[in-house]
């Protein structure tokens, strides 16, 4: 148990630190231990105990797990299963429920030949389109470079920061907007990364090609099963990784608009290019892409192009839906929960996990390319922005 529970301690040169000082300590720790390959020939897994207090919590404890054991949607339900509701242990953890997509619009009812053609022929398209653009992406087709894709072809360091959102806040926006919660979420991320772009550097090209890589989980699946349905055999919900990504451009901004006039522009752009993607079987098919390699090839020839295709792209965002009560361990109280993901040659990651009515966002940014500080103030900017706009829509 030695080589996988490490407590560490924190102190300043003038002896016990403070929660601001432990911050720090904390924030670099973890830039550390995600820099740490893990020692061959022990199992993949090690816990960190923090007791020291920070300005959030008495103690931190960090689960650091390699992506081989599982994706995000297994290593959350292998974790839920070690926690109980804070109100009532006796009670089972509830996530938020999931509506599944429908791309039929209740009000068509009569629709023309004409309609009813595109409807069947657009998919098709779709798909080709979006596969195609998928493969270039993964293999010649680079973004360009810019205050948030460094191009830089190794492993850099970088630093984990978070903020939080209210989800009420959240699905007010999504209410008077018509958009989905994923639409006001990425339109937030969207927005912000394009005022950051403006703010670290007067003379950046705010038209830039930037795409942002979005990882999906592929089982239909509406919330966590426990993780012993997980593991039997043709399990509908199966244990590993079930994963593939889509590929969504960056709204651009035109030189006249440095001011971001229409701040909503970014969800309805959003909440435009995920709804043809979800209408097309690119996602479906990249998927099933990354399993024949797996299964024709070795795990090691998917991890080098999910690397190549992170590599061409500007930035990722890994979305995990996370329990709605309040959870404890071992009877402490959890006050906050998030993730990040290491060993991807991203220079901005953004990792996302809701919990108890707020949504966690942690920002992974390569240290001496991207101001975190300035990125984190960039996105409650926009969500301000785009707050202010849409309560002003009727």
């Amino acid at each position: 148990m030695e080589n996988h529970v490490h407590v560490p301690s924190f102190s300043s040169p003038k002896g016990s630190s403070s929660p601001s000082e432990n911050d720090s300590f904390l924030k670099s720790y973890i830039s550390q231990i995600a820099m740490q390959p893990f020692p061959q020939g022990q199992p993949l897994w090690e816990i960190h105990i923090i007791k020291c207090p920070t300005s959030e919590a008495q103690e931190t404890l960090i689960f650091k797990l390699h992506h081989a054991l599982g994706d995000g949607y297994s290593l959350v339900a292998a974790l839920l299963s070690c926690l109980q509701r804070a109100d009532d242990p006796s009670l089972p953890v509830t996530s938020p429920s999931v509506k599944k997509f429908s791309s039929a619009n209740k009000d068509d009812r009569n629709i023309g030949l004409r309609k009813v053609v595109s409807r069947c022929f657009s998919p098709l398209v779709n798909t080709v389109r979006d596969f195609g653009w998928s493969l270039l992406k993964s293999t010649c087709v680079k973004d360009d470079l810019s205050p948030i894709r460094s191009g830089s072809e190794s492993l850099q360091p970088f630093s984990v920061s978070t903020i939080t959102f209210s989800l009420d806040q959240i699905k007010e926006i999504k209410s008077r907007l018509r958009v989905t919660v994923n639409d006001v979420i990425s339109g937030v991320i969207f927005l912000g990364t394009r005022l950051y772009m403006q703010r670290v550097s007067t003379n950046s090209n705010l038209s830039t090609n930037s795409t942002a890589l979005v990882l999906l989980n592929t089982r239909n699946l509406r919330d966590y099963k426990p993780v012993r349905d997980m593991v039997r055999p043709n399990s509908e919900s199966p244990w590993g990784n079930h994963f593939a990504f889509l590929h969504v451009p960056i709204p651009k901004v035109k030189p006249s608009d440095s001011q971001f006039s229409d701040p909503l522009k970014f969800v309805y752009k959003t909440h435009e290019v995920i709804k043809r993607k979800r209408s097309s079987f690119g996602v479906i098919l990249t998927g099933k892409l990354l399993e024949i390699m797996q299964k024709c090839r070795n795990a090691e020839a998917v991890a080098k192009h999910i690397s190549r295709t992170a590599r061409n792209s500007s930035m990722g965002i890994s979305n995990v839906i996370g329990p709605i009560n309040k959870l404890s361990l071992a009877n402490h109280p959890l006050r906050g929960v998030y993730f990040t993901v290491a060993g991807i040659p991203w220079s901005l990651l953004i990792t996302i996990l809701s919990y108890a009515g707020n949504l966690r966002v942690a920002v992974g940014a390569e240290q001496g390319f991207i101001d975190s500080e300035l990125y984190n103030h960039s996105l409650l900017d926009a969500f301000d922005m785009i707050l202010r706009d849409a309560c002003q829509k009727q």
